[in-house]
């Protein structure tokens, strides 16, 4: 039995956290449970699940918990304390990190300080704070285990196998739902457009990066430090059926390739149940009915984003940090309507050039980092 706290509950991989949960109640007991503001949906995980905490942003969202799973279904938190603390809950074995964006970095820190095994979904604590995160990994011995299933992958590919003898990973990408639009018509792409994934049942702000291929530019991130990769071992290849998840290469010329269906459920349960496979119940690949599979490599001119992220890593120190905040900001423009599609990657751009970097090694450097991209950002999104 693995006591899990669930860090983003309510969130798209959150949700599919709880299904596995509870489908193998033998094998998890859910101790902690976060949200930022869906507090209605949390309300009903915490009947499901009756945890020791749950945790949301502010006072308000507390007291509406309160009203809503009663004061004494289970201690309830919030704010960043409340988080750090549900990370790191005494007695709890695995932490999903299923938190959206930067601000999932603290609390996973105090996971990772804590010596918990760590279910990564929040790819962009390794994005902002890669160096930092697996540095005090080290030092707790915390396991981090990935979530993505390219990262998953990888990590599947590369199970018993002589890590020198790697010569490069290959991370698949869908190329999203604007992988055959002409460049032309970028400019008429409206947010529910851009929602539309081909493939994969995700959140809104992993859809978007999806669209602009930002997402798998942060996947390069992620993996040069979960697999401890220079950045010329590191290769994207467009791949629409989205039924290779990654591949890793070896010096000899063999390819090892991770196959399955585009269901998340599998890489989140195959992190928490690790080393074990649970029997999910979920439909096997049936190659006498797959489609043909094809790849192709990705187009920079049309999905700058992803070149971006290739150069924030090559520049790194708080770059990799400032290109995640410009793009959350630029996302969240995007989504309210206030900047087109193609302007994502202007502002994310813009705000790279301005930066001048700093140590990636020193938290509340990265921090000001982080802060200094959402307001410059934010000027060139109203600006």
């Amino acid at each position: 039995m693995k006591n899990l706290s669930i860090l983003g509950s309510t969130g798209s991989i959150g949700k599919n956290a709880c299904w596995v949960a509870q489908h193998f109640p033998e094998e998890f007991s859910v101790k902690a449970l976060t949200a930022a503001e869906s507090v209605e949906t949390l309300a009903a995980q915490i009947a499901a699940f009756k945890p020791e905490m749950a945790v949301v942003r502010g006072r308000e969202q507390a007291q509406k918990l309160a009203l809503l799973a009663g004061s004494k279904a289970c201690r309830i938190a919030y704010g960043p304390e409340g988080y750090a603390e549900a990370a790191s809950l005494p007695g709890v074995d695995v932490v999903v990190s299923a938190m959206v964006g930067a601000a999932g970095l603290v609390p996973t820190l105090a996971a990772v300080d804590a010596g918990k095994t760590v279910a990564l979904a929040n790819k962009e604590a390794l994005v902002m704070a890669g160096g930092l995160v697996m540095e005090r990994a080290r030092r707790s011995g915390a396991r981090i285990l990935p979530i993505d299933s390219e990262h998953s992958a990888i990590f599947q590919c590369l199970a018993g196998h002589n890590r020198a003898e790697l010569s490069r990973i290959w991370l698949t990408a869908s190329g999203g739902p604007f992988l055959n639009t002409p460049a032309e018509d970028f400019a008429k792409i409206t947010p529910k457009m851009a929602l539309a994934h081909p493939n994969w049942d995700m959140g809104a702000k992993i859809s978007i990066d999806s669209a602009t291929m930002m997402n798998k530019g942060l996947e390069v991130i992620e993996a040069r430090w979960l697999f401890d990769l220079e950045k010329e071992q590191i290769a994207v290849l467009v791949h629409p059926q989205s039924i290779v998840h990654s591949m890793v290469e070896y010096r000899d010329g063999s390819v090892i390739a991770q196959m399955g269906r585009p269901d998340m459920r599998c890489a989140i349960a195959y992190a928490m149940s690790w080393p074990q496979r649970l029997a999910l119940p979920v439909a096997p690949l049936d190659f006498y009915k797959a489609p043909a599979l094809t790849f192709e490599p990705p187009d920079l001119k049309r999905f700058p984003c992803l070149g971006l992220a290739f150069e924030a890593l090559e520049m790194a120190q708080t770059c990799p940090a400032v290109l995640n905040a410009a793009n959350e900001t630029a996302v969240g423009a995007f989504l309210n309507k206030k900047i087109a599609f193609p302007q994502i990657s202007q502002v994310i751009s813009q705000t790279l050039e301005a930066h001048e970097p700093g140590s990636e090694n020193n938290l509340d450097n990265i921090l000001r980092a982080d802060a200094w991209a959402r307001e410059f950002a934010a000027r060139g999104v109203n600006g």
